[in-house]
């Protein structure tokens, strides 16, 4: 088996899908291993690294894109400015890509990707089960979202966080409101505490309440009526009903009013992220704090936040960050490179040939796109429903 890890194309990405120690495991295991020149310069990792823990670094990027049989990436294939195409173009076909494919968002990728008969799994799309866990991308890079957005918040905010006793006299603490108690927002609690913020945190699952208590948060439930599920089958979050929603405005707007800093969370998959805090929200909030918005990628929990921006509206501070975890990314890289050594080896187990279980659950849930078929249903419909112009060779007959 011949696996290329390529320097992401993005702009401001710097996380790699493969570090040295990754590497060292595979080539160890009988895998070949082709990494591009400069792939890991901005997570700190110097192509001597690579060469040492086994790879052979490749200078041109098409090299590499066909002599792989499997690419490992982070973000989807992109129009790469270095070779002057598409990535997808340079993949063999029939080759397999391991990547943040994000299919709902870029169903005319999953097109391309079809049309060239690759089989394509996406790390977003891996199902939160026990049996997935070290293969949970979306809980890694999660995990340096919360923490970074709870930096990004002190930094911002015109008081202390911790409370000081000096002998000018004693400063209060600053209240942070965490709204969603997953990955992120629990990371994010923990770090607000370790800073010395009191900290409140909302979520609809009561079961998430004990987690929240035992980090030294107070735990608000956002009650779920009896016969609405918060979360779908994979363990992601579903979207709700808009009376639902604004009955969690309601008891959101309680503990924002004396708020100093807010965290939100709450994403649905492949969805808008829902409306919490609305404009008059944000107009009873204190003069001076902060809102950091970590949906605002798929449209923000907050009426107000601009992807990508810092924006003061009524006195209020509403960041909008886009791609934290690429903003540490010694730790993301490693994080991330783990989690897609774990599903290549569920998918590879003798490291030779790819084997697809098309019965694995896990398997079932990531696979997007497999001999010239979309096999995710969810992502076949909204092709069809967007009435995309289809790749020449491409089809939407969903595999399941």
């Amino acid at each position: 088996m011949k696996v290329g890890v390529p320097k992401e194309t993005l702009v401001n990405e710097t996380r790699v899908a493969a570090v040295p120690d990754t590497v060292g495991r595979m080539t160890k295991a009988g895998v070949e291993v082709l990494v591009e020149a400069g792939a890991g310069a901005e997570s700190y990792i110097k192509d001597e690294d690579y060469i040492k823990a086994g790879a052979k670094v490749i200078q041109n990027t098409e090299d590499l894109f066909r002599d792989a049989g499997v690419i490992l990436k982070v973000q989807g294939p992109l129009m790469n400015g270095r070779a002057k195409k598409h990535e997808v173009d340079m993949m063999r076909e029939g080759a397999v890509l391991i990547a943040f494919l994000q299919p709902m968002a870029n169903l005319d990728i999953v097109m391309k990707l079809a049309a060239r008969k690759v089989t394509a799994f996406s790390m977003d799309a891996v199902p939160r089960i026990s049996r997935a866990q070290m293969m949970d991308a979306l809980s890694s890079m999660a995990t340096i979202a919360g923490y970074k957005a709870v930096l990004i918040a002190a930094d911002s905010l015109k008081k202390f966080v911790p409370m000081l006793s000096t002998a000018a006299g004693t400063v209060y603490p600053a209240k942070t409101v965490i709204i969603g108690a997953g990955v992120a927002g629990l990371q994010a609690i923990a770090t607000a505490k370790r800073l010395g913020s009191v900290v409140v945190a909302f979520d609809t699952r009561p079961a998430v309440g004990e987690q929240i208590k035992s980090l030294g948060g107070e735990f608000v439930p956002l009650d779920v009526p009896h016969d609405q599920q918060a979360e779908d089958a994979g363990g992601y979050a579903k979207e709700m009903s808009a009376d639902f929603y604004k009955a969690e405005q309601e008891i959101i707007r309680k503990h924002t009013k004396d708020a100093d800093v807010v965290i939100s969370t709450a994403l649905i998959p492949g969805r808008p992220a829902p409306t919490l805090i609305t404009e008059e929200m944000v107009k009873e909030m204190k003069p001076g704090s902060v809102i950091v918005d970590l949906s605002v990628e798929q449209g923000g929990n907050c009426a107000l936040s601009e992807k990508g921006k810092t924006v003061v509206r009524h006195n209020v501070t509403i960041i909008g960050p886009t791609n934290l975890p690429a903003t540490l990314p010694v730790h993301a890289s490693q994080l991330y490179a783990r989690n897609v050594l774990n599903f290549l080896d569920l998918l590879a187990p003798d490291k030779k040939d790819i084997k697809l279980d098309l019965d694995d659950e896990i398997v079932k849930g990531s696979l997007i796109t497999h001999n010239g078929e979309i096999t995710g249903k969810n992502v076949a419909e909204a092709v069809k429903k967007a009435n995309i112009n289809f790749p020449s060779g491409s089809t939407t007959r969903s595999h399941w």
